[in-house]
């Protein structure tokens, strides 16, 4: 229920954002509001409070973000706690974002590597993914783990690419265990 209801606040607040020419603004004001909401715990703490009652929260978030953000984003965040959502902020700011990289065209990208990178191998992975796909920038995320060995592990999106020595490894021992396999049927039937 929480994902359809990120779906559905996150593509209305999108949807605002592309009719009204605002992405970028309104994806600085999603930023800043998670910034505030992420700094102040007792604030979420306070607003998913059940003995706080719904108008106290409302005015709350109207004395907080009134003339610091837009009084759409105001609106939208009013809408937000007035539907009881306001817990799932997190998921409708998340999937905001994400369709705001789609729309202008930056794919996040993890690269995980057995070493640190130089910044000079970084463009070059950089420079290659943009080569390959249909995005114009790169939001690129490093990770280092040592038990690769060598190569590089890719995730953009839904699609991996394991270079990686230890994931050929495991690929050789899959290979020469159903290798093995085979031959102790074949072995069996010969018998």
């Amino acid at each position: 229920m929480a994902k359809l209801a990120s779906k559905i606040y996150g593509d209305a607040l999108f949807e605002l954002a592309v009719e009204e020419g605002r992405v970028d603004s309104l994806w600085e004001e999603v930023r800043a509001v998670r910034k505030a909401m992420s700094e102040n715990r007792g604030l979420t703490a306070l607003m998913e409070h059940p003995n706080v009652v719904k108008e106290e929260k409302l005015k709350l978030l109207e004395d907080i973000f009134r003339g610091r953000v837009s009084d759409d984003m105001t609106g939208f965040l009013l809408v937000v706690e007035t539907k009881g959502r306001y817990g799932e902020l997190p998921g409708i700011f998340d999937y905001f974002e994400n369709k705001v990289k789609e729309y202008k065209n930056i794919g996040v990208v993890y690269i995980t590597s057995p070493a640190r990178l130089s910044g000079e191998w970084k463009k070059k992975i950089e420079a290659k993914i943009l080569v390959t796909t249909k995005y114009e920038t790169l939001e690129a995320h490093y990770r280092v783990d040592e038990s690769l060995m060598g190569g590089l592990i890719i995730r953009l999106g839904d699609r991996v690419v394991d270079s990686s020595v230890k994931h050929k490894l495991e690929q050789l021992t899959l290979g020469l265990e159903k290798i093995s396999l085979e031959t102790k049927k074949e072995g069996a039937f010969v018998q």
